[in-house]
């Protein structure tokens, strides 16, 4: 998508593995895991360019990141399964009801954000879409919803680093950038580690919003 993007000097684990979740398919966790329990670095170099510094991959770090952001990962083809239900936020257990339907089709979630009376589940599309109607009756056997509504053709993408925590706006900037590109958001979801924020965008809008992304941290520096 990004055309020479810049090298990451210096990764943490936990960085990695929150972009690798995301789809950055640099490492598999299995080949790391021993590694990362002994606390050894890892270097991974260039096979084409062996003599450039490459990436260090450690378990922390004092060194700050050359920008505020790590890495930019993400994936296409996600479904919201959007629930709404008055006085919901009242009613114990109702989170679990929901998550059960999905349980009981065998599908997992990627991320629940909610409100007062609403709760959404973004679930991969392939696995959802030949048990939906399964589920739409289990969450109305289960949790008894005013609405349920879901929406198709979503991409997920999480941007990734240790220096968001100590830098005020980054969110802001995330959003301005995907502003001024004219790309609607469908959701937001950060972390309480405050190490990444994840956004919910269209498809189609999914390459354009990450060249905005890292034009606006990277390129701009804005």
């Amino acid at each position: 998508i990004i055309d020479h993007p810049e090298a990451i000097e210096t990764i943490t684990y936990r960085e990695l593995r929150e972009l690798a979740y995301m789809g950055a398919t640099v490492l598999h966790e299995d080949a790391i895991f021993p590694v990362r329990q002994e606390g050894i670095p890892i270097n991974i170099r260039n096979t084409n360019a062996p003599e450039d510094n490459g990436t260090w991959i450690v378990g922390s770090t004092c060194q700050k990141s050359k920008y505020v952001i790590t890495g930019i990962a993400g994936k296409k083809g996600f479904c919201s399964v959007n629930i709404e239900k008055d006085m919901m936020n009242s009613e114990i257990g109702f989170g679990r009801k929901v998550l059960q339907a999905f349980e009981e089709n065998g599908i997992s979630f990627e991320h629940v954000p909610s409100g007062i009376d609403t709760m959404t589940v973004f679930v991969h599309q392939d696995e959802f879409m030949h048990k939906e109607q399964k589920v739409v009756a289990g969450i109305h056997r289960l949790a008894n919803p005013d609405m349920i509504d879901i929406e198709s053709d979503l991409a997920l993408i999480a941007v990734v680093g240790r220096g968001m925590k100590s830098t005020r706006g980054t969110a802001g900037r995330i959003f301005s950038a995907l502003a001024h590109k004219n790309i609607n958001v469908k959701m937001i979801d950060q972390g309480s580690s405050e190490l990444n924020i994840i956004i919910g965008v269209a498809n189609e809008d999914f390459e354009t919003a990450i060249q905005a992304i890292y034009d606006i941290f990277v390129i701009t520096r804005l």
